[in-house]
């Protein structure tokens, strides 16, 4: 008798559902049609994060987000939850077009901060460009270090936080927190580069480089092309992650530019896509998701470059440049004179 009752009820329900179908279906016939949406990252914000197979031109690239949830989970699953954030008035210039300028940072490095702020990030105007920079740290245990870091924020407002745990693979959070960041703090930023705390930075050229060759689509950089995966070190990457022998190209983190309009893109690809243990990688696979093109510039000397005035101001970025040797190297810059620059185009403020 029970089991009459569950099928009468079953019978019920299904002609319930019929009938309502049909007639939604005569108040709007699209109604009544669902339709199965394949998320783009180019074109549309997706609910969650899924394998993806990306394709340069040449090669297939397969990302299997089941891999990244057994060796990875955390950076899966990770909500960005900021701890200091910088006020979003500090970039704010009706009167220039704005380049944020990004350094990745551990709370520990309060040394390398304070001689970023003495020389290169000060707050400057090339060409109709207001340069600002911001430090991206994330979380340490380390005693002290957090609440020295509280005090650099009080003291200039120049510190992202998040709660991410301070270590290598974790700098692809980074990335994808940062692009978050941007996309709902900064949406009219014209360029952003970002890069280490070792390196030096030239304004002068950064901005000559923009206005010969800025484009909504160009990240520019160091370029490496399809460089293989390294099994061993601090980079390994499993065979079981990623099967590949080589990854499809990418701008070496050391420093690198792209542009404001991307970062919807970037940040679009970066809910969708796998993230990577390895945040030069991880950047590449969000690049190349985002259909943009890169320009390599071989001024952007991510391998260090012996010291020398002219060598130095006809470099973009140089990567390598340690607290104490940057202070003396600014110092040497601002006394001794290059007939191949013209250092009248930067003004103070």
């Amino acid at each position: 008798m029970k089991h009459i009752h569950f099928l009468v009820i079953c019978a019920l329900i299904c002609a319930i559902i019929f009938v309502t179908s049909r007639w939604i279906g005569k108040l709007d016939p699209a109604i009544s049609r669902i339709t199965l949406i394949v998320p783009n990252v180019t074109t549309m914000i997706p609910v969650q994060r899924q394998s993806v197979t990306l394709n340069d031109g040449e090669y297939d690239y397969h990302l299997d987000l089941s891999r990244f949830y057994m060796e990875f989970p955390y950076m899966q699953t990770y909500q960005c939850s900021v701890i200091l954030s910088p006020p979003v008035a500090r970039f704010d210039d009706g009167n220039s077009s704005l380049i944020v300028m990004a350094v990745k940072s551990p709370p520990g490095s309060g040394a390398r901060r304070s001689a970023i702020r003495q020389t290169w990030a000060k707050d400057q105007r090339v060409e109709g460009y207001k340069m600002k920079h911001l430090f991206l740290v994330g979380r340490t245990k380390v005693s002290g270090e957090m609440e020295l870091v509280k005090v650099e924020s009080d003291t200039y407002g120049d510190i992202l936080q998040w709660d991410i745990t301070e270590e290598h693979h974790n700098l692809s959070l980074k990335e994808r927190c940062f692009l978050e960041w941007l996309h709902h703090n900064l949406p009219g930023v014209a360029y952003v580069y970002k890069g280490d705390d070792d390196v030096f930075v030239n304004k002068i050229l950064m901005v000559d480089l923009l206005k010969n060759f800025g484009s909504p689509d160009l990240v520019h950089g160091f370029h490496n092309h399809r460089p293989n995966v390294i099994r061993g070190s601090k980079y390994r990457v499993s065979e079981a992650l990623y099967p590949m022998t080589f990854y499809p190209g990418f701008v070496s983190g050391g420093g690198f530019i792209f542009s404001g309009p991307s970062v919807h893109r970037l940040y679009e690809a970066s809910l969708v896509l796998p993230v990577f243990p390895l945040d030069d990688v991880y950047f590449g696979f969000l690049i190349l998701a985002s259909n943009l093109t890169y320009r390599h510039d071989a001024r952007f000397r991510v391998h260090g470059l012996r010291y020398d005035n002219c060598n130095y101001m006809q470099a973009i970025v140089v990567h390598g440049v340690v607290t104490d040797e940057l202070i003396q190297v600014w110092k040497k810059m601002e006394e001794e004179k290059c007939d191949k620059t013209n250092s009248s185009r930067v003004q103070e403020g």
